[in-house]
Parts: C-alpha cells; structure tokens; sequence
C-alpha cells in the first residue's frame, strides 16, 4: 500500500512522517523546508506486515500550483494515483485546512484526515467534534500527535480498512470562474468550521502578539536577530563548543601519537601518510565537529520554538528593496546548515528569475561545511574577538543584497512586485529530543563525509606532497619541490593580493576547498605539517612550540582576507551541481562560479589592502596584481549591463 502524506505547510505533516518511518527529515515552520517528494517504508510498530510506503510531499495550499515544489504534490496525486491519501490537518486553522482537503476528495481517491496538533488545540480551549466532520467530509478523521505518535497507529489501520473503498465526493465545484470557485469553497469550508467547532474567545492583544511586535519590529527586530546570531556562537564556538572539543581532541591526539609511535620502524612515508596525512588531517577537520554539533544544536531549538520564522519576517522588506522575492529568505536560513538544500529551497519562489537570481546567491551565506574553517581562524588569529563569527553571516546576508541588485542590473529587467505570506507559527517549547536527534543525525552526516571525500583528499595531499614528478621521496624541507606545490604554485600568484605571500599552501588549500570547505582545514594542517592542531583553549593550530601565525608566516589582516576569500567563492562541487540542475542553463551556470569567484577574491582584496593600510599605514603587497582580475570582472559586467539594457 502506497500513502501520500499531504497537507499544508505548518500543519506537522513532516513530524508524522519522520515518527511513522523513523527518518529524521528537516522540520521548519515556513514552506519550502521539503522541497521534493521522499518515501520510505514505515517501522514495523505501526505496521508488522512491512508492505506500507509512505511518501511524503511538499506542503501546499492548493491543487493550483504557484511553485515548482507545489507542483511536485499536484503532478504526484495526478499521475502516480496512490492507493490511499492521509491529509494532515492543522486543528488549530480548520478553516485554511479544510480547503485544501475539500479538493483533494473530489479526486476520489480514498482519504483519511489526521486532525494533528491535537494537545496545541486543548491548550487554546479549542473543540472539535471529530465524528460530525467525519460526516460532513464523508471521509474518517483521527485526531493525532505527530510528536508523541498518538494516532498515527489508528490512521494506519483506518487507511488499510479503507483502501479498497470508494471516496465519497459531497461537494464538487462546478464553478468555472477560478475567483468564484475558490469563494464557494470558502464558503462551503467555513460552513463546515462553524457546524463542528467551538473555539473560545481569544483576546485580541495577546502575549503572542506583544511579543511578535518586538520581534518582527523593523529596527528592535533586527537588533534582536544579530544578538541572538551572536549568542549562538559564543556558545557553539567560544564557551560550551570550546570545553567539549577539549575532552574530543584529547582521545584523537593520543590515538595519533599511538599510530604513529606503531609506525616508527615502518618506512617514514608510510608513517607520515597514515598518522599525518590520513589521521591527522581528517582529525582536523573532524576536531570541529563538537562545535558544529552544537550550533545545529542551537538552530533546531530555534526553528522549534517558533522565533526563525519571525526572523525571516523582519528580513523580508529589506529583500524586497533588492528586488528578490520574500521566500529568498527560506533559502537563506536553510544555508546556514547545508547549501544544497538552500538551493533547492529556491523552489518556492513564483518568478523564475527571481528564483535564478537566488539560486546564484543563496550560498553567500555559510554553511555547516565552513564552520570549521570560520572556527580556526577565529580562534587561531582572533582569539579574544567574539564578532568574528557573526560577521561572516552578516557579510554573506549584505553579499546576497548587494549581488541581487547586481544581477537585476545586467539582467536590464524589472523584478515585478512579489508578496511574502507567512503563517507565525505559535510559540512553544522546543522539542529537546527532536533537537538532540537532529543535532546527532548532523554530526554522523558530518562524520561520513570525513570518512570519505575528506580522507581521500588529504590522503592525495600527502602523496602529491611527499614525491616530485620524478615519484622520488622528496626529503624534509624541499616540499616546494613536489607535485602539489608545482600544481598549486601558479595559482599562490593570485592569492598575492589578499595574503601578501605566494604561499603555495594556502593555494592548495583553496583547492581542496571546491571539493569540500572542510578540506581547507585538513590541508593546511598537512602542509605545514601542524597535524597536532588544536589548543582548544585558544582555537588555534600548533606545531613545535608555534601558533598558526607564524607558522604561515601571514598577518591577522591577510588572515582575515583569507578567510573571507575562501567563504565566498564558489562552494563544493555537490553544491555547484544543485545549482546546475536549479538554473537549468548553462549560461546562468557559469554567470553563477564568475559572480562568486570574483565577489570573493574582490572582498578579500579590500580587506588585505585596506587592512594593511590602517594597520601600517601603507598598501598590501600585489595591489596593481590583484587589480587586473577586479577590473576585467567590472568591465565584463558593465558590458553586459549596457548590452542588455540597449536590449
């Protein structure tokens, strides 16, 4: 038996799903958290015979699709025919509920309604009489848990009773005005509400509304989102993250010194490979991996308790400005975790080159993947500095504005007004197991990916810079001889500029970067052969006796430059691929690596050379360098602006 799990965004339809198949899906209180069907069989609790797949859909409003991820849900239901349909109802809004659900019995397609966040309408003295809107609907209807599961063991049942069965279609619009039509439904809807509900008065200035007028305020609002933003990585990142990667890194460095003490009459090569190259390096990245868990940790009670989604209310005007969509914003905030899914996001946004537009930008803001990256050289270089962190978010937030603008500009097009419709979710208190289990299925995806994409590229690392183009073992202190080095040389040219060296090691690390960010760290840690990386006091690498700077031999300016160039530039490759399968072209593909390749050499050119200015009162090095690349990047865009305005 086949299941679509339908209902509207908001309504826990993703919470059953993750309860009846054990999944640990994304769970978010705007649309566009799910983005594209999923399907899984569901645990044998609710269903010993093994034969039940559920498939769960994006949340939409309508069977008239304004999205491409609504169109998902409607061309499913069309085509694939399911055997049976469960409709998750939100109990708390029956009204805005039931329209949807009205649509979806005219397909005849057997259907069962969980009536969920059943214990949110006790709280609010809300009544439903379950078996006179069963009638009214000629369907059954379950009040249900998603989050403690009560329920979901009767809707299974009820849905294998029913499969077989002929849905009963008791009102069917044969309206043919599409206004009309929708007024009828409502009407019929609303009619329908007031027969079976009892809803108690609410005041109309609640404490719900005292608090969303502070939170969602334009100047306070913002004010507030910053602060917040910045406690999250004084806690992930200075305090709580800090005193849990102490106790982590301990058992790594020990297993190091371990191996390599096995490994000391082995040939040096082989030593080096596997306790630097291969332990040492995935345990730099993997030494982080504390910190991150943390602040994923932080984020989901976030998004639980109701205040991300207030967020992106008080972030939507200023999007507008830009001319992006409101729905840019869900983007945005699913990219502080992972790119990937931000660029799918991009889904829920109506114009199509609105949607482009924030499929090239979405990645400005940092990811999971380049915490770690944010996280040394904050504490290696900036170690009393708190704003470090935050500044990097702020920057990619500004980044996404100011490329908006840019991008509308060489398009030489209008962005045609657009309307951000949001429903606040209520407040409440964050789930700590749905936290907890996010926090760990986060860490193990983080693991898997040292495991493999990490491990391999630090592994080459160490061969390509061990041997020379000869594949002869290249002795201590001749690493510039080596295959990476040669490889990574002319490339060290460019990063001039933004550093101040051509340090054939931060280019090879920049590199490793488009594979995975996490790989920046690793590599640098194996070309410097600080493999003993972490004083978690400090955050900072370490190697005989020497901290990161000087071991690099760069400024906290060129640091910083660094930093910035590394974030903003093009991600991973799985991230380039989403945004090739998003933009669908291409010319906007290639319009997408060139806007963030040369946004993030050119901030980081800014910082080192204005930087250096303040600091020593004189320019960095490779300042008429770094300009030529800058200035063909701005009469390339200036060409195309004119071209497609005179267009």
């Amino acid at each position: 038996m086949r299941i679509a799990l339908i209902g509207n965004p908001n309504s826990g339809k993703t919470t059953i799903y993750n309860e009846l198949t054990g999944k640990n899906e994304k769970v978010g209180n705007w649309a566009g958290v799910s983005i594209d069907k999923r399907e899984s069989r569901i645990k044998k609790k609710y269903d010993k015979e093994g034969n039940v797949v559920l498939v769960d859909l994006p949340g939409t409003y309508s069977l008239s699709p304004y999205t491409s991820e609504e169109g998902v849900t409607r061309d499913y239901i069309l085509k694939e025919k399911p055997d049976v349909i469960l409709n998750v109802v939100d109990a708390t809004n029956l009204s805005r509920s039931l329209f949807f659900t009205t649509q979806l019995l005219e397909l005849g397609i057997p259907l069962v309604v969980a009536l969920n966040k059943s214990d949110v309408k006790e709280k609010k003295e809300t009544r439903i009489d379950t078996k006179l809107l069963s009638e009214k609907l000629a369907c059954p209807v379950v009040e249900t848990n998603g989050i403690s599961g009560n329920g979901l063991q009767e809707v299974i049942e009820t849905l294998r009773s029913i499969q077989n069965d002929e849905q009963k279609v008791i009102y069917q619009n044969t309206i043919e005005n599409k206004e009309e039509a929708d007024r009828d439904r409502f009407d019929h809807v609303n009619q329908i509400v007031k027969d079976v509900e009892q809803r108690k008065n609410e005041q109309i200035n609640s404490m719900t509304d005292t608090i969303d007028s502070f939170l969602t305020h334009p100047v306070f609002g913002l004010a507030f989102f910053a602060l917040v933003m910045t406690s999250v990585f004084y806690i992930s990142q200075t305090t709580v993250g800090t005193w849990v990667a102490e106790w982590f890194v301990g058992y790594i460095e020990t297993f190091q010194e371990w191996v390599s003490q096995l490994l000391q009459d082995t040939n040096p090569f082989v030593q080096a490979l596997i306790a630097d190259g291969i332990i040492g390096g995935v345990g730099a990245v993997v030494g982080f991996l504390p910190l991150i868990m943390i602040m994923y940790f932080l984020i989901t009670l976030l998004e639980d308790c109701g205040y991300m989604a207030r967020a992106t209310v008080v972030l939507d005007p200023i999007f507008k400005r830009v001319g992006l969509s409101g729905k840019s914003v869900i983007p945005m905030v699913i990219g502080t975790g992972c790119g990937i899914p931000a660029i799918m996001a991009c889904r829920t946004i109506k114009n199509e080159r609105e949607r482009r537009s924030m499929v090239m930008l979405a990645t400005f803001m940092p990811c999971g993947a380049k915490l770690p990256v944010i996280a040394l050289f904050a504490g290696a270089f900036f170690p009393e500095a708190l704003w470090i962190g935050p500044l990097m978010y702020f920057i990619g937030i500004a980044l996404i504005l100011l490329g908006a603008v840019l991008i509308k500009a060489i398009n030489g097009s209008k962005f045609k007004k657009s309307f951000f419709i949001m429903e606040l979710p209520e407040y409440k208190l964050p789930n700590l197991k749905l936290a907890i289990r996010s926090m760990f299925e986060q860490g193990k995806a983080y693991i898997l990916k040292a495991g493999t994409i990490i491990l391999v590229c630090n592994t080459l690392v160490q061969v390509m810079q061990s041997f020379n183009w000869s594949f002869e073992l290249i002795e201590e202190g001749m690493e510039s001889t080596s295959i990476l080095a040669s490889i990574a040389g002319p490339f060290s040219i460019l990063l001039v500029p933004i550093v101040g060296v051509a340090a054939w090691q931060l280019a090879a690390a920049s590199i490793a970067g488009f594979i995975a960010k996490e790989n920046i760290v690793g590599t640098i840690a194996t070309c410097y052969a600080i493999t003993n990386f972490i004083d978690t006091e400090e955050l900072e690498l370490i190697g005989s006796g020497n901290s990161v700077a000087a071991v690099i031999g760069i400024t906290k300016v060129a640091a910083l430059a660094y930093l910035i160039f590394n974030l903003f530039t093009p991600p991973c490759f799985a991230a380039i691929g989403a945004m090739n399968a998003e933009l669908q072209s291409k010319k906007w593909l290639a319009g997408a690596i060139g806007l963030q390749l040369m946004t993030g050499y050119t901030l980081g050119y800014l910082v080192y050379q204005f930087g250096t200015l303040f600091t020593t009162g004189h320019m960095g090095q490779g300042l008429f360098l770094g300009m030529i690349p800058i200035l063909g990047f701005i009469f390339t865009t200036g060409f195309l602006i004119i071209k497609n305005n005179r267009g």
